[in-house]
């Protein structure tokens, strides 16, 4: 996940402390800067950080006390960059501290692996050559390597748990102080961006004299990369005044903004230096071997080919298209076209049609007349028209079954031939009744005939739509989609939880350093949790709710219960947070 934090996750820490004035929303704030002429700048600043763009077009019309608007405006910049970078260093101290836990949690097979095979070719033939001096004096174990394996692991957790520690306890100090000098503002400071500026350069001692602990403790060799003291010191004159000159907040600026240029290259220096080595780097081995292949590959094909006067390539890719041609048209093309054949060909006869409804009808109406011309024959008397073939055909039967008892004579003589005729036509209209019938129930489920012709194209579509789909869902990210990221982001939540706990576990314990650090990285998950639910949130409409108690969350005045039930809330309510089994 590349962390790149928007203005809106910048500023919504500072909106934390921001809802505490009481400030207006923009379209009210015409009428309220018209009807003051001074007001504190703490109150300009934490109104910058929600309403910078347009603060930004009004500012030229203000008048603050012993201050004017872009110098308010440019330290704001400067804070943003701070917490963005805090935040980018963040990260990527967590990329690096998790490949590291993933290490050390590994075997001690994958721990000898890991410092032979993934370190690169010098690690490589090293640790290659240690191993055989191992193997000649004390036979075959992998337990030194993986000791030293541990050990290399064990550093560069410590390190980046440290500075990644300190760096967040960093980022809660500043936002704590931003949050209390603006609160303290409104009691009896009439200008507390002096007494802003004195705390962040306080902070950055502070951190400085962390770091130097860091370089004692750990016997970190940095003097090739930078000196101590780190960070220049605010001048003494007028340090602890309350009114500064616009030229003395330009030069605090100004400092505050190199101090600020030193901490990211000093992070960057550290970080990198005890980074996971690069994905080329770990890989190197198969990539290696890769490489080698292809070479005797690419060896092979050019003996083969024209360059060296062979046509053996143009041959084998001839036999191979014809191969694949062949294959395509007997096995593919040419049973398709005999199934499309087959069934339309079947649908055309059908559409002229086996047997109708007219020739039904001729077959009953000859029926009745021979029906009824037997009854008159046999009864010696006039049917009338409205007799039913039921009534007719049993007179029939009843005859013929007389007339079976002298089947000789009455075959030449009686009326046999003639019931046996009858019934012959009788057998015929239901015949043609059955042929009907079967010929619409063809005709009703031609559609399926249809359908079932499409299925194979069917499930291949949905094969392609299937790889597809999977394909887009393969981001992992946070920010990204499917049921990876989802899970991702609950995580996030999980982390939001954790670092509520934790933070209130210190500050019981009286452990003030450790709970700035948790603070911090709670402003940090807040953060990063921020950022990644941002754009789901917006798709489902729950981006205003889940914005406030984001915030809420961030507001260090509310209650840890407070906090854990709103985290609770995140977590049950809002659909882009849920697992993605119980969606609606």
């Amino acid at each position: 996940m590349e962390t790149n934090f928007s203005f809106f996750s910048i500023a919504s820490c500072f909106q934390f402390s921001l809802e505490a004035f009481g400030f207006p929303s923009p379209e009210e704030s015409q009428d309220w800067f018209s009807s003051s002429s001074t007001f504190g700048i703490d109150k300009l600043f934490c109104w910058m950080c929600a309403h910078r763009n347009w603060l930004m077009e009004t500012a030229i019309s203000l008048t603050v006390t012993c201050l004017k608007p872009a110098e308010a405006s440019r330290l704001y910049d400067v804070l943003d960059d701070i917490l963005e970078n805090c935040f980018l260093s963040l990260y990527n101290i967590w990329k690096n501290l998790q490949f590291w836990q993933s290490r050390a949690e590994g075997t001690n097979a994958q721990k000898a692996y890991f410092m032979i095979c993934e370190r690169g070719p010098r690690a490589f033939f090293n640790g290659t050559v240690q191993l055989m001096r191992q193997i000649c004096r004390d036979g075959f174990s992998l337990q030194h390597v993986a000791h030293d394996a541990s050990c290399y692991i064990a550093d560069r957790i410590t390190i980046l748990s440290y500075l990644r520690n300190h760096l967040a306890a960093f980022v809660a100090q500043v936002f704590m102080k931003t949050d209390n000098i603006g609160t303290d503002s409104g009691n009896d400071l009439q200008n507390p961006l002096p007494s802003l500026l004195v705390a962040l350069n306080g902070l950055f001692l502070d951190l400085e004299t962390s770091i130097c602990e860091l370089h004692t403790t750990l016997n970190m060799d940095f003097h090739d990369r930078f000196s101590f003291p780190l960070f220049k010191k605010l001048p003494d004159v007028n340090k602890e005044g309350s009114q500064w000159t616009s030229c003395e907040i330009g030069d605090a600026i100004n400092l505050l903004c190199q101090n600020f240029h030193k901490l990211d290259s000093v992070i960057s220096i550290i970080v990198l230096k005890h980074r996971k080595p690069k994905k080329l780097t770990r890989y190197w081995l198969k990539y290696t071997c890769g490489a080698i292949g292809l070479s005797a590959c690419s060896v092979c094909v050019l003996q083969h080919s024209k360059l060296m006067g062979s046509n053996d390539i143009e041959n084998w890719v001839r036999e191979a298209h014809n191969s694949a041609a062949k294959f395509f048209k007997d096995h593919v093309q040419q049973p398709l076209i005999s199934i499309r054949d087959e069934l339309f060909a079947t649908f055309r006869k059908r559409h002229k049609g086996v047997m109708d409804g007219q020739d039904v009808q001729l077959t009953t109406d000859s029926l009745r007349r021979m029906l009824h011309a037997f009854s008159e024959h046999t009864e010696g008397r006039k049917f009338a028209d409205a007799a039913s073939d039921k009534e007719m055909f049993a007179k029939v039967m009843f005859r013929y079954e007389k007339e079976l008892m002298h089947p000789v004579q009455n075959l030449l003589s009686g009326e046999l031939a003639r019931a046996l005729l009858i019934q012959v036509q009788k057998l015929k209209l239901d015949i043609e009744t059955a042929m009907l019938e079967l010929d619409q129930i063809l005709k009703a489920n031609e559609i399926n005939f249809a359908v079932l012709a499409a299925l194979p194209a069917f499930f291949i579509s949905l094969l392609l739509l299937m790889l597809l789909r999977a394909w887009y869902m393969q981001d992992t990210r946070a920010e990204g989609k499917g049921r990876a990221a989802r899970l991702q982001r609950r995580l996030l939540v999980v982390e939001v939880e954790k670092a509520i706990m934790q933070y209130q576990s210190f500050v019981d314990q009286g452990h003030v350093k450790d709970a700035e650090s948790s603070f911090g990285l709670l402003l940090y998950s807040l953060g990063r949790l921020y950022h990644a639910s941002e754009k789901h949130a917006k798709a489902t409409g729950e981006w205003l709710a889940l914005r406030q108690d984001l915030l809420e969350l961030g507001k260090p005045s509310l209650p840890t219960r407070d906090k854990l039930i709103i985290a609770s809330r995140i977590e049950r309510i809002y659909d882009c947070l849920l697992p993605s089994s119980t969606r609606l």
